[in-house]
């Protein structure tokens, strides 16, 4: 498959790009990261998506079988950059497959996305879920072929290959390996598609845990 990863240096991103090898192309915004990337056995496109226009990503997008939104303004960003990057990013990310013909996009977002942060919490915090929530709610309302996975706590400890994996499941944490494998699974079978699903670790291989309905 040719996958389109936005957010190609991300941690996950990088673990997929693994998994997926030739074929999948991984954005990023950094020059220097660009070898990090290509070291996975993926190709590497520089586009930053705070700046690119539609018709730029689109171009990259031509041809895609997929697009994986897997980006983020990580830990140490503040408040304007989760609107931009987690939210921002991620629409424009969905306009450019719309223009491109590309119909499956995988989202990745996060427990606890879809609710109201808790009142009184951390500023940045609150910010990067609501900007998770709108990201998501503006995918649910196109005509693609969209999953959306909201990985629980993330961990670098090693895959397990088992996974719990359902619009609900308790609150819990998950490798980094397994969220990637979780991806590469919904690519490859095109399972669960206009699905909000909540990610954890558990008991269930990765390949039945997709599949089932």
């Amino acid at each position: 498959m040719n996958v389109i990863i936005a957010g190609g240096h991300g941690q996950i991103a990088l673990r997929l790009e693994r998994l997926l090898g030739a074929g999948s192309v991984g954005l990023v915004r950094n020059p220097a990261h660009l070898a990090d990337v290509e070291a996975t056995g993926a190709a590497a496109v520089l586009c930053d998506l705070e700046r690119a226009g539609i018709e730029e990503v689109a171009e990259i997008l031509q041809g895609a079988d997929a697009v994986v939104f897997a980006a983020g303004a990580g830990p140490g960003s503040g408040v304007a950059r989760k609107d931009t990057v987690d939210k921002g990013a991620s629409v424009l990310l969905a306009d450019a497959a719309e223009r491109a013909g590309v119909r499956r996009f995988v989202q990745i977002s996060s427990m606890g996305a879809g609710r109201p942060p808790r009142p009184g919490g951390d500023e940045v915090w609150a910010a990067y879920i609501q900007a998770k929530t709108e990201a998501e709610n503006d995918l649910r309302r196109r005509d693609l072929d969209w999953t959306i996975v909201r990985p629980g706590g993330l961990t670098d400890d090693p895959g397990t290959g088992r996974v719990r994996l359902a619009p609900s499941v308790p609150r819990g944490t998950v490798p980094r390996d397994d969220v990637a494998a979780v991806v590469a699974e919904l690519l490859a079978t095109g399972a669960r598609v206009r699905q909000v699903l909540e990610l954890v670790s558990g008991d269930v291989p990765i390949d039945e845990a997709v599949m089932q309905e």
